[in-house]
């Protein structure tokens, strides 16, 4: 019954709506604090498919106010996941920025300690797709415009990796003392032991 307005139609002077609206305008608007049907989406990410998440990605994030440090990361990994690598990437900077530029006007109260990890699981589970596959650590890949590379390590299963993912190429460094299987869109790869492996990632061959 709600009208169905999205957060630009919101005057910019009356944002954070939290400092500015009673709780009773709030309750009665469509507009959401976090994520919260797309949160479900991607905790449970295996039981949903692309076209699903699409199509709550496009009805709710632009109604979403991310007025919460629990939003933006969220929010950015799924962009990611459906391939809107610009939306992906802004969201991401605001997840990284959230108390550097005071957004949600509320510094004042506390750092937002939960969107520092949100910001790192942004990069990892979104641009580089890192995900649980058939018992393997699983990546798919993306890299945002304005960057030539970006590079992390992970701990996954007692071994760590070191990866490095470029617009052509993903470089993964096997720092353990056994052989790591992961998988690249699909395709199974074996590391030596404290090896480098170099994986094509043009998009156009896949």
């Amino acid at each position: 019954d709600k009208e169905l307005n999205v957060v630009a139609d919101i005057d910019p002077s009356d944002r954070p709506i939290s400092q500015h609206w009673s709780w009773d305008r709030i309750l009665r608007s469509c507009f959401i604090k976090q994520s919260d049907v797309l949160l479900g989406i991607y905790l449970y990410r295996n039981d949903f498919d692309m076209e699903t998440v699409k199509k709550n990605f496009l009805f709710y994030e632009p109604r979403t106010l991310h007025e919460s440090s629990l939003s933006y990361f969220v929010h950015s990994i799924l962009a990611a996941r459906i391939g809107d690598i610009d939306q992906a990437y802004d969201l991401f900077l605001k997840a990284t920025r959230l108390d550097l530029d005071d957004y949600n006007n509320d510094l004042k109260e506390g750092l937002h300690i939960t969107s520092m990890p949100g910001s790192w699981l942004a990069l990892v589970e979104g641009f580089a797709g890192m995900k649980l596959k058939n018992g393997k650590a699983s990546f798919e890949p993306i890299i945002p415009h304005k960057w030539k590379s970006y590079r992390f390590k992970v701990n996954f299963n007692g071994y760590f990796l070191l990866l490095k993912i470029s617009h052509k190429e993903m470089e993964v460094t096997n720092l353990a003392n056994t052989d790591v299987c992961i998988q690249v869109f699909s395709k199974s790869y074996t590391i030596k032991a404290n090896a480098l492996l170099l994986i094509s990632i043009n998009r156009n061959e896949k």
